[in-house]
């Protein structure tokens, strides 16, 4: 099966690399030519949790190749770039099946309007991050959550059929419930980390930041008491410990200048919020105070 991951940063990397141990037929789409080089000369390396190294082959370009009817193609940019994404997707045959693998909640609607038969989300339940052009490290394990939005399990089988224990895929029914999880627990982590500048151990390690962990819990829960039911604090409490030595993707943001994903992760719940009538004074706090620390270009 040709599988097509569009996006070369930290989770596209990560997944072209599991897939491509198992399948010969994996092409990484990446927005400059000097990576797309360097894939091809050099291998992608991914460096493992336990100290271990694999290099796999993948195909590499910067366009989009023509693609058979067993393709599946894995979308992985931000939410940022999906936009220019979406007009490259609605030239695809639509018998193509689709899977998304961004944070937050923004895409759902978004993504459930193409023309395609199938399309699934995805919810990385690891971490990833990127440190050069052909080097990802895997950290913090975990599953990649699949949920089918349109169409059914049989274009994406081959992701179930992962040898590599350390690369597993669960299917759950609902793909707007699985996000809307996932966007909590980034919330938890995420601004909070990208503020103080703390890898995700910090929150639970600190008795301050875990005082102000377990207060952005309790009002979640009072605002989303169903879903939020669904995730015990013992379950941020241990995300935090399973990924203690990452940083978050919205700290990396920071770190390096870049947009982050507040308005898709935490914008999105504070919307949902007031459409129910209710206000997320802690959360809205830090929301407003990463968008002046990314409006500012510099470190506060």
């Amino acid at each position: 099966m040709e599988i097509v991951v569009i996006g070369a940063g930290s989770v596209g990397m990560l997944i072209a690399s599991f897939l491509s141990e198992y399948n010969d037929r994996v092409t990484l789409i990446t927005r400059r030519e000097e990576q797309a080089r360097n894939l091809k000369l050099y291998g992608l390396l991914r460096k493992n949790s336990d100290g271990t190294s694999t290099i796999t082959e993948v195909n590499s370009s910067t366009c989009l190749p023509g693609l058979s009817r067993d393709a599946l193609v894995i979308i992985t940019v931000k939410y940022g770039q999906l936009k220019q994404v979406y007009d490259t997707l609605h030239t695809l045959d639509p018998s193509i099946p689709l899977l998304f693998l961004q944070n937050g909640l923004a895409h759902f609607e978004e993504a459930n309007t193409l023309p395609h038969q199938s399309i699934a989300f995805g919810s990385c339940q690891f971490g990833a991050q990127r440190e050069n052009d052909r080097t990802v490290h895997h950290r913090g394990h975990g599953l990649l959550k699949l949920a089918i939005e349109k169409g059914d399990t049989r274009p994406y089988t081959l992701l179930l059929q992962s040898p590599n224990p350390l690369f597993q895929v669960e299917v759950v029914e609902s793909a707007e419930n699985m996000l809307f999880e996932k966007a909590l627990l980034n919330s938890f982590i995420n601004p909070l980390t990208a503020i103080l500048e703390v890898t995700n151990g910090m929150l639970v390690e600190n008795p301050i930041t875990h005082s102000l962990l377990e207060n952005l819990y309790k009002e979640l829960k009072v605002a989303f008491p169903e879903e939020v039911k669904q995730v015990s604090f013992s379950d941020v409490e241990n995300l935090c410990r399973r990924t203690a030595d990452n940083k978050s993707s919205m700290l990396g943001d920071i770190l390096n200048l870049r947009p982050t994903e507040i308005e898709t992760i935490v914008g999105a719940l504070l919307k949902k919020a007031a459409d129910r009538g209710k206000t997320l004074p802690i959360l809205e706090t830090l929301y407003l105070l990463v968008l002046a620390k990314e409006g500012s270009g510099e470190k506060m």
